[in-house]
This record gives structure tokens, C-alpha cells and sequence, in this order.
């Protein structure tokens, strides 16, 4: 082939790898929703291209007519594709789209016989011949009715097909109205090439116009594609969102009119389309009170309600919105309403274990603590084994200090701390030796300073064991005095704990009121005289008053 036919078959094969590139792109994304029928709208181009090229090389008439009905056979795919494509890409709701397909390929299936067997009638190549054309002879023949009858068919097709893809493109969104205008213009041109080459219309010399329109439409979808991302980021119709939402979604008019409902909502209702649209909310929740009476009134809200269905209680989470035209007139409401049942179940089943858990912890807690207390009165029953002279002080001084506690307000766990503490008060006496203890005689400097000792010997003691924290004061500060005279740290006034100030009234009144081997029980008299003397010397003036005034009821 010499330099100027491969000039002059150039711009074909450009068309041709056009064509190609578009097949490609198209099958790589054949998943893509629209694809595979872009595929093949694409596949009928490439082939029309390929055979326009080889029958353009073919001498002879009988061999450019065996391609040229090869084209028009490639051409056949078009008018039933490309509406299946249309109605697949805008994603719209079209019932028996097979159906349709079938019905759309009657007339080329019918065209397709007359061009196969038209040697036996002539009815699409009368009188075919070459015309002389540089550097390629060029098949004539004139197109009879047939032709013009099935051109007619292919052209309202595409017409009223890319009609379609105008009036049903999304209309949000930027990106989708270019992806529509591409397609439409790449398919367009195309179309516009064939009209002019039915109507004998040449744009250039010895051109026949149509595949240049064809690689022309090409580079409009080849821009679609790598500037719009054509059957790459594909529209989802809000139809099919809609009704694909396992949401219940129920959208009401300005008189509360049922105007749609999704698929969800009718078969939790178990009602038709025809049952529920156009009639009154009220009649369609008849039996769901509870959402009138929430929503009776258009609002924007969102709160959960119970519903009851078929013996059956339901969970949502309802969100009402209402819906204005751009006059900002109401003209209603949508409700999305989100089963929200398994969740609140299982957020009813974990609340009734986490009662039944804190229960049992609290139980638990209670045996702990009993068994603690338990032990407490134990070593307190051993110290007073051990000291003769004060079998039962720390019983009695125990319910004199939760007596004067109640009467200052305090109760709950300070009450339990203070009673562990009363029982715990002269633990440290364990560090005394029993040559102390139970001296008869006085004792010496020496053996007081040992007896000044326990204090600090019960909070060493007592001090790692978490559970008795709060029970420390009186075991090691009992012994402290209100003008700071005390023992161990010779704290005065209210630097004194209150629970310490509190035990230390009881535990003197209660001495002064015992027999001891060194001191006879005084009289209540004397022993209240005492304690008035000593009130803002030794005791807290404010406490010794309550107290005598609970001695003076009978109560202590």
C-alpha cells in the first residue's frame, strides 16, 4: 500500500482505534451498572468502523456489498441496546424492561432477514456499482423503502431514547448533568453522520461523513470519561435509594395525606400501594395511636416510640422533617422511622443483668462486710478478755457514740466507719505487754509512755487495710483533747477529727460510770459535773451539750 491510500485510510483507523478504546473501557467496567449494554452499543460502532475500512479495501462489487451488509447487520445492535441503556444508567423503574428489549429487536431481526437474503429479491441493492473514487472505488446503490423504513425505526429509537436520558437524568449534582450531556452528544453525532450519508450529504469531497462522526462522538464519550468518569462513578436514582432503605420512610402532604411509602413500611403496615397512598395518616396508624399522638402537629422532631403490631412490640427511632417548596410554603412532612427493637432489647437485657449484678455485688458486699464486722467485734471480745476492767466498755461506748452521731445528722457509711472505730478504739493495747496491762499498782513514767503508745500501734496497725480506712480516727486520735493536752500528736480544737471528739465524750462517760480496781463508779451528778467542768478543756463544749442533753431524755 503506497504512502497516499494509507494517508487517505488514516483518519478511519483512527476512528476505528477510537472505537476500540471506548470497547475496552467499557468491558473493563462491565459491573458497572449500564456497562454491559454500553459494551455492546460500542461493540456495533467498532464493527460498523472495521467494516466500512475493509469494504473500502475490497475490489469489487460482490465484495463491498458482503461488508456493506456486514455494517448494516452491526448496525441492528444500536436501536435495541442503546434504550436498555438509557433505562439501566438513570437507574429508573421500568417494568418488563426484557420484554421491551425483545419487542425492540422485531424490526432489525426483520431487516436483518431482507439484508441476508436479498439476492433472492433486490430489495435493498438495486443496480449496485462502483463509482470511481481516489484512491478507493466507492459502492453505489440507492436506498429503497426498506432502508428508509428501518433508518426511520433506528432514529426514533435513538431519539426517543436520548429524550429519555435528558428528562430522566439526575438532576443533582454537576457531574452527573455532564456525564448525561456526554453521552448524549457522543451518541448524537454518530446519528447525525448516518443521517448525512442516508441523504447523500458529503462534508468533504469523496468522505463518506459517518465515521468521522463516529470518531468525533467517540472523542466526546472519551471526554465524559476522563473528565466526568462516565460508567465509572454512576448515579444511584433516589427511587431505588428509597425503596431499598430498610428504614420505614412515609412522606405525608400539608393535609396528612399518604403520598408515598416505601417498600419497608408497607409490608411492616401489610397494606398495597393502592391501600395506603392517598389515604389519611390517621386511618393508615389507626393502630399506632401513639404515633398521632406525637406527631400531630407538623414539627421537626426526633424521640423514639413503642408501637404494638400483631401482639408484637416495636422499637423506633423516629425523625420527622418537613418539607417547603422554594416559596417556603409547607407542602409536608417525611418520616424515617429505624427499627431500632433488637438494640433496645438488648439494652433492656443488659439493664435487668446489670440490676441483677449490682444486686448480687451488693449481697456480696453485705456478707463481706458482716463477716468483717464479725472479726471486728472478735478482736474487740479478745482485748477485753484480755483486760479484765473493761469487759463490755466497748459494747456500751460503741451505741453511746452512734447515738450522738444520729443526733449530729450522721448516717450511712460515716455511721458504719464510726462504729468500727468505737469497737477498734484501744486495738493498739494488743502492743502492750500483760505486765502493763494488768498492773494493779501505778504505773511508772516509763509504763506510760509504753500506754501513750497504742494509739499510734492501732493506726500502724489498722493503717494498710483499705477496707478499715475510714474507721481510723478514733483508734488513733481517741486520746486527743480539745486545748491540745492529748496524746499522740497533740492536735487541739477541730484539727481533732470529728468522729474522734465524738467517741471521746462516750468513752470518758462510760469510765466514769464503771467500776475500775482504782476508781469506784462516780454518781450521774458527779459524772455530769465532770464533764461540763471539762467541756472546752478536754471535750468539744458543743458535743458535751447534745450529749448531756440525750443523757437528760433517757436516751443515753
Amino acid at each position: 500500500m503506497d504512502e497516499g491510500k494509507f494517508l487517505y485510510l488514516l483518519p478511519y483507523l483512527a476512528s476505528l482505534g477510537l472505537s476500540l478504546g471506548i470497547l475496552i473501557y467499557a468491558f473493563n467496567h462491565r459491573r458497572v451498572r449500564g456497562a454491559r449494554e454500553f459494551f455492546w452499543y460500542s461493540l456495533a460502532q467498532t464493527l460498523w468502523v472495521a467494516g466500512f475500512i475493509i469494504e473500502m479495501l475490497t475490489p469489487g462489487v460482490a465484495g463491498k456489498i458482503r461488508w456493506d451488509k456486514f455494517q448494516w447487520l452491526a448496525s441492528l445492535i444500536i436501536p435495541v441496546v442503546l434504550p436498555v441503556f438509557v433505562v439501566r444508567y438513570t437507574g429508573y423503574k421500568l417494568p418488563h424492561l426484557k420484554k421491551l428489549a425483545w419487542t425492540l429487536w422485531v424490526v432489525p431481526i426483520l431487516f436483518g432477514v431482507a439484508v441476508l437474503t436479498d439476492p433472492l429479491h433486490h430489495a435493498l441493492y438495486p443496480f449496485p456499482h462502483l463509482r470511481p473514487n481516489d484512491p478507493f472505488p466507492e459502492l453505489g446503490y440507492d436506498f429503497t423503502w426498506p432502508a428508509y423504513l428501518y433508518a426511520a425505526y433506528a432514529y426514533s429509537t435513538a431519539f426517543g431514547s436520548l429524550i429519555f436520558l435528558v428528562l430522566h437524568a439526575p438532576k443533582p449534582g454537576r457531574l452527573y448533568r455532564f456525564q448525561v450531556l456526554t453521552i448524549a452528544a457522543g451518541a448524537l453525532i454518530p446519528i447525525a453522520g448516518t443521517f448525512l450519508a442516508l441523504t447523500g450529504l458529503h462534508l468533504t469531497p469523496q468522505r463518506d461523513p459517518t465515521p468521522f462522526a463516529s470518531a468525533i462522538g467517540n472523542l466526546v464519550i472519551a471526554l465524559g470519561i476522563f473528565r466526568f468518569h462516565v460508567l465509572d462513578i454512576v448515579h444511584i436514582a433516589r427511587e431505588k435509594v428509597f425503596e431499598n432503605l430498610t428504614d420505614l420512610v412515609i412522606v405525608l402532604d400539608a393535609r396528612d395525606r399518604v403520598v408515598d411509602m416505601n417498600a419497608s413500611a408497607l409490608s411492616l403496615l401489610e397494606l398495597s400501594p393502592a391501600q395506603a397512598i392517598g389515604k389519611a395518616a390517621g386511618l393508615i396508624f389507626a393502630e399506632w395511636p401513639v404515633l398521632i399522638e406525637h406527631f400531630d402537629r407538623p414539627t421537626n422532631a426526633n424521640l423514639e416510640v413503642i408501637v404494638k403490631r400483631n401482639e408484637i412490640y416495636f422499637h423506633f427511632d423516629v425523625k420527622s422533617t418537613l418539607l417547603f417548596d422554594r416559596g417556603g410554603v409547607y407542602q409536608g412532612r417525611v418520616f424515617v422511622a429505624r427499627d431500632i427493637t433488637p438494640y433496645a432489647r438488648l439494652q433492656w437485657e443488659l439493664k435487668e443483668l446489670n440490676e441483677d449484678l449490682e444486686q448480687r455485688v451488693a449481697d456480696r458486699t453485705k456478707e463481706l462486710a458482716e463477716a468483717y464486722d464479725t472479726t471486728l467485734e472478735g478482736w474487740a471480745k479478745a482485748l477485753e478478755l484480755r483486760d479484765k476492767e473493761t469487759e463490755g466498755h466497748s459494747r456500751r461506748v460503741t451505741a453511746m457514740t452512734l447515738t450522738l452521731a444520729r443526733a449530729l445528722g450522721i448516717n450511712g457509711d460515716e455511721l458504719d466507719n464510726l462504729r468500727r472505730g468505737a469497737i477498734l478504739h484501744d486495738i493498739g493495747k494488743m502492743g502492750i505487754s500483760d505486765d502493763i496491762l494488768r498492773k494493779e499498782g501505778p504505773l511508772t513514767d516509763e509504763e506510760w509512755t509504753v500506754i501513750h503508745k497504742h494509739p499510734v500501734t492501732a493506726y500502724t496497725l489498722l493503717q494498710p487495710i483499705q477496707y478499715l480506712s475510714g474507721a481510723l480516727d478514733i483508734p488513733y486520735c481517741h486520746h486527743e483533747k480539745w486545748d491540745g493536752s492529748g496524746y499522740p500528736r497533740g492536735l487541739r480544737g477541730e484539727e481533732i477529727p470529728l468522729a474522734a471528739r465524738i467517741f471521746t465524750i462516750a468513752d470518758v462517760w462510760d469510765a466514769l460510770l464503771s467500776d475500775r480496781p482504782y476508781n469506784k463508779a462516780w454518781e450521774k451528778d458527779q459524772a455530769i459535773a465532770y464533764m461540763q467542768k471539762k467541756a472546752g478543756e478536754n471535750f468539744d463544749p458543743r458535743l458535751v451539750a447534745i450529749f448531756l442533753g440525750l443523757v437528760e431524755n433517757g436516751k443515753i
